[in-house]
């Protein structure tokens, strides 16, 4: 009977899973990129954060840093015209060059003022997480005093000190004023704080894992186990932190500059081209449209691509209702 059944034309074949049909492998990044595609938010960001690049690269090529810093007074203040698409401002300079070459600058403080804030954020965090005792407590008291002063007040006081102390340099055939570095440093040395104690509350959970405990049972360094073995599982939220902390700098930097204690001349920035705007809001509007339009959209874009990676990065992310 069963011999019947099992040959008889009834009888269910055994499912033979081929190379096309077996279960696809994927890997933790491949999931978290498919994750960052669904999110219609970020990819939009992206697009536009690419376009941003583009508009500042191909710029570069179009118009020389002279063009951006040439002044010609008898088209002071001239509207958006076929000759000048962005205008003039009030001595004579092309606001279209100015803010290819103003972004420029806007992008590198962003960028090398997160590099600073993400290595003592995720240093002090990482130090205090993992020895704990006395380290963490001195750590950590630290960070809570430099959370209790008022950032803007900080960042004045260091900008009106330091201001015009360093002298300009010449990078690459370029000219830059010594202001930039010191805004870096004020805003990655003021922006370390809320990553340095998201970075300890993962090391402390993650030191106590069965894999931390037997890397330390087997004698290897402590250098090692952050470095290799317990910072790379923590690397989500410090992805996402440098992504946002970009988005952050910009936004500081522009009101540092227009505050009148940003970046100086003669290097250009968003933030300080809506300086010298300000005394001409409603003569000459394009003066401010268009660099603050750049910070927005840029500034837009990037957290709508923090927000991505957040998710993306997030491995509950796909049971979550």
């Amino acid at each position: 009977m069963d011999k019947a059944l099992q040959t008889g034309t009834d009888a269910v074949p055994p499912v033979v899973l081929s190379a096309k049909t077996a279960p696809e492998s994927r890997s933790p990044w491949r999931m978290a990129l498919r994750r960052f595609l669904r999110h219609r938010a970020a990819v939009t960001g992206g697009l536009i954060l690419l376009g941003i690049a583009l508009y500042i690269g191909i710029g570069s090529v179009v118009f020389s840093e002279r063009d951006a810093n040439f002044n010609d007074t008898s088209i002071r203040l001239q509207g958006p015209s076929q000759e000048y698409p962005f205008g003039t401002d009030s001595v004579g300079r092309d606001v279209l060059a100015r803010t290819v070459y103003g972004g420029q600058i806007s992008l590198i403080i962003g960028v090398f003022a997160m590099l600073v804030a993400i290595t003592l954020g995720t240093s002090v965090g990482a130090l205090s997480g993992y020895y704990g005792g006395l380290v963490d407590a001195l750590l950590m008291r630290l960070t809570e005093t430099m959370l209790s002063i008022p950032n803007l007040l900080i960042l004045l006081v260091m900008a009106k000190f330091f201001g015009g102390r360093i002298p300009n340099v010449e990078v690459a055939g370029r000219t830059f004023s010594g202001s930039i570095l010191v805004i870096i440093l004020i805003i990655g040395f003021t922006s370390w704080m809320y990553l340095a104690r998201i970075v300890r509350s993962l090391f402390l959970k993650l030191k106590e894992e069965e894999f931390i405990l037997a890397a330390r049972a087997l004698g290897v360094p402590n250098t090692r186990i952050i470095l290799v073995h317990i910072l790379p599982n923590a690397m989500a939220p410090i992805i996402v932190a440098a992504t946002l902390g970009i988005g952050a700098a910009i936004i500081t930097e522009a009101y540092i500059s227009f505050l009148g204690l940003g970046v100086g001349p003669p290097s250009a920035s968003w933030g300080n081209m809506l300086t010298g705007g300000q005394r001409f809001v409603e003569r000459a509007p394009w003066l401010w449209f268009f660099p603050s339009l750049l910070i927005i959209l840029t500034v837009l874009s990037i957290n709508f691509l923090g927000d991505g990676l957040r998710d993306a990065l997030d491995p509950h992310a796909d049971k979550k209702v």
